[in-house]
């Protein structure tokens, strides 16, 4: 059994009011952050859950600056990319073997993990679910789309509740591909709230108070 310090990804933990059999989430940030990126969200989440933060495994230029993969800017620039394959891999993996180390460090219920990712974190979040929807029981995910590699996969996580949300004046992740994320995965069957706020790649108060409500549903 892995301990709390040799779990494959750093991260920063807060724990719920749960002390056995706990709900957790996984925040997952974006590009060029790290682990306490996303911990103001975490603060505001419902109290029980056991909140874990982790870090990109692959450092940028800059202090604390990570990244979970290269991007893949063959298809026509920022706007349309898409994540790096090799590194795409090793993140996803890494994310996998986190949660399942974790779940046996923490004492956590491997029935009631979620996972919230921001940008490059929603990325990752959504391919994760995909891959492995019996170890996620939520996602929300965040200015971010669905990969390329993975959208032919949405069937695999019917019936799983997703939130999408993106910011209309995003020039970072257009926010049609966040929508079209959402109406594939809706397509395959996934339980899906897309929602869109005022704001650029980023977040607002509106948008986390709805995700707070939405996530205390269904933790």
């Amino acid at each position: 059994m892995a301990t709390e310090s040799e779990l494959p990804l750093v991260h920063a933990s807060r724990p719920g009011t749960v002390e056995s059999n706990a709900p957790a989430v996984v925040l997952i940030h974006g590009r060029g952050t790290n682990e306490r990126d996303l911990l103001p969200i975490g603060a505001q989440l419902p109290e029980e859950l056991h909140v874990l933060s982790v870090r990109a495994p692959q450092p940028m230029d800059g202090p604390d600056s990570y990244t979970w993969y290269d991007l893949d800017l063959s298809g026509g620039g920022l706007h349309a990319s898409q994540p790096d394959a090799e590194g795409f891999r090793r993140s996803l993996d890494l994310v996998h073997e986190f949660v399942e180390a974790a779940t046996a460090a923490y004492d956590l219920d491997p029935e009631r993990i979620g996972l919230l990712g921001f940008s490059q974190g929603s990325i990752t979040s959504l391919s994760a679910l995909l891959e492995r929807p019996d170890a996620y029981r939520w996602v929300v995910a965040l200015n971010g789309y669905l990969a390329a590699s993975h959208e032919s996969e949405a069937e695999n996580a019917a019936g799983k509740p997703v939130f999408v949300g993106c910011g209309s004046m995003d020039q970072v992740i257009p926010p049609a591909r966040a929508e079209s994320a959402a109406e594939t995965l809706e397509a395959g069957g996934v339980d899906v709230r897309f929602e869109t706020y005022d704001v650029g790649h980023g977040t607002t108060p509106a948008e986390i108070t709805d995700v707070i409500e939405w996530t205390r549903e269904r933790y």
